[in-house]
């Protein structure tokens, strides 16, 4: 397993995967159709959906795997009539399924200005995009139907739901085309912009994934997602940059000016008071952010852009 702390092997990791942790190459998004395992796609509550496929829901009728015995009644199928728990209980019993269902998964990613942010190791973005491709392999591997919706701040692209391999290759030729250098334009797509366009997309019983900074998380948005989690599985990443939790400790006082592409801030380093305002005052709308997330029944699992994904999912999964 690979050690990023310091910048020599920062580069080193960088140089191996063919990144330069700002923009995206293809073949940094090749390198985790071989990383599937990093990843538990399991559903974590029941399957609604109309189309068979590959996951068991507690969906009763006749299906695929046996679930249960119970007392018969009126216009049960006679075929379904469990014999030997009849003959042992003297009272006629009938046999229940689980019915196999599909499960669609569905990847919305976010590449917008506030995106385009990094201190150490990648762009937020880049880690979006990193984390968008182990999402799609490892879907890809298990048969699931891959869908998706990317958008930066003045455009989307959608993708349906495919099984096949194709589907995966038109979300990498997605990230490619949506993750170009930041223009200095107005912002023209919201994040609850996207969220109300997921809501048409994705049928109950999908499997969701989240991925952004959040940093456009509104009550409008909360309202999509809170819709959304009734009837499908939410997993959210906010990605962030070390930068944006603490300032880094200096020797000596100075300002300096940090931008993400869209706004600029002036900020004072190695002044203690300034550092502990800094840290208190981020970790609040990080709690904020968590607090709302999980409200709209999001899992959330937290990623950093300063690791390498192998480092902090399989420490997740």
């Amino acid at each position: 397993m690979v050690d990023t702390s310091s910048p020599q092997d920062a580069l080193h990791w960088l140089q191996q995967h063919h990144s330069d942790g700002i923009n995206l190459s293809i073949r940094e998004l090749l390198y985790y159709q071989s990383k599937t395992s990093l990843l538990d796609l399991t559903p974590r509550k029941t399957i609604q959906a109309k189309l068979a496929g590959t996951y068991l829901a507690k969906t009763k009728g006749r299906g695929m795997e046996f679930d249960e015995a119970r007392h018969y009644q009126p216009g049960d199928d006679i075929r379904a009539i469990d014999w030997r728990v009849t003959a042992r209980t003297g009272k006629t019993h009938t046999k229940l399924y689980r019915e196999e269902k599909e499960r669609p998964i569905f990847i919305l990613t976010d590449l917008s200005a506030s995106m385009h942010f990094g201190t150490r190791f990648l762009f937020k973005s880049v880690q979006a995009a990193h984390l968008t491709a182990l999402i799609a392999w490892s879907a890809r591997k298990r048969g699931d139907r891959i869908g998706g919706l990317l958008y930066n701040q003045d455009q989307h692209l959608e993708y349906k739901p495919l099984t096949r391999q194709k589907a995966v290759m038109s979300l990498m030729s997605g990230l490619m085309q949506l993750h170009q250098p930041h223009q200095n334009k107005p912002q023209q797509l919201s994040f609850s912009d996207a969220c109300a366009r997921l809501r048409r997309l994705a049928r109950p019983g999908s499997l969701i994934f989240l991925i952004s900074d959040f940093s456009q998380l509104n009550d409008t948005a909360k309202q999509h997602l809170h819709r959304l989690g009734r009837h499908c599985e939410l997993v959210a990443y906010p990605i962030s940059d070390p930068f944006e939790h603490a300032l880094p400790s200096v020797k000596v006082p100075q300002l300096v000016s940090v931008t993400d592409g869209s706004e600029q801030r002036t900020l004072l380093l190695g002044e203690k008071q300034a550092a502990e305002q800094y840290f208190q005052t981020h970790q609040q709308q990080t709690d904020a952010m968590i607090r709302l997330l999980k409200q709209c029944r999001c899992q959330v699992l937290p990623v950093s852009c300063a690791l390498p994904l192998e480092l902090q999912l399989g420490t997740k999964a």
